[in-house]
């Protein structure tokens, strides 16, 4: 018997594992680079609002982090909420993480200060909580209600983060994150409801 038969679910745990490994790899990476060779000059590639070169970090600024101390507050709940995402489908998390990355990016340079510089990986940590959040509701099956509960109790107080708060905080980013995870819940589970 192959080991695809014998152990579907270890299979998908190692999957998850690898990609969630892979992101915060790259997270630490780019990060250790940047204080070592770069000098903090990688930040500059983050989302910059109004300014045309300033697009680029839409790609680029959820892999950015201003020190360690960002980067460690991120990744625990970047390897929490992102494994919860994956929990009915590794798929979702590869849609939410794009339209998260698109939306959240296009919102905080539409309207962010200008002149300022958005980097950091809760764009997707809030596009993750906003999918979880939601995916209940627009779903409306057990599980999904169940999940949508859980998130609530251990991470609803993220959802303040929203709103504008500490200088140096990215509330634009938190705020468009948590919009492109609602759109991802409501478009996957548009999706679900067409090809079932």
């Amino acid at each position: 018997m192959s080991d695809h038969k014998q152990n579907p679910l270890s299979r998908e745990m190692k999957t998850h594992a690898m990609i969630l490994g892979s992101f915060v790899a790259i997270f630490w990476v780019t990060e250790l680079l940047d204080m070592s060779i770069f000098r903090g000059r990688l930040d500059r590639f983050g989302i910059i609002p109004h300014s045309l070169v300033g697009l680029r970090g839409i790609l680029f600024a959820p892999f950015l982090h201003g020190n360690l101390a960002h980067l460690i507050g991120n990744t625990i709940p970047f390897v929490v909420l992102g494994w919860l995402v994956m929990l009915q489908e590794t798929s979702d998390f590869w849609i939410v993480t794009f339209l998260t990355m698109i939306i959240g990016g296009f919102g905080v340079w539409f309207f962010g200060a200008p002149g300022s510089v958005h980097i950091g990986a809760s764009i997707l940590i809030f596009g993750y909580l906003g999918f979880l959040l939601l995916r209940g509701y627009f779903q409306r099956n057990f599980a999904s209600i169940c999940l949508s509960v859980i998130v609530g109790v251990l991470y609803g107080g993220l959802v303040f983060g929203v709103l504008p708060g500490r200088p140096g905080i990215s509330w634009q980013g938190h705020l468009f994150g948590f919009l492109g995870g609602v759109v991802a819940a409501k478009l996957i589970t548009n999706e679900k409801r067409f090809y079932s």
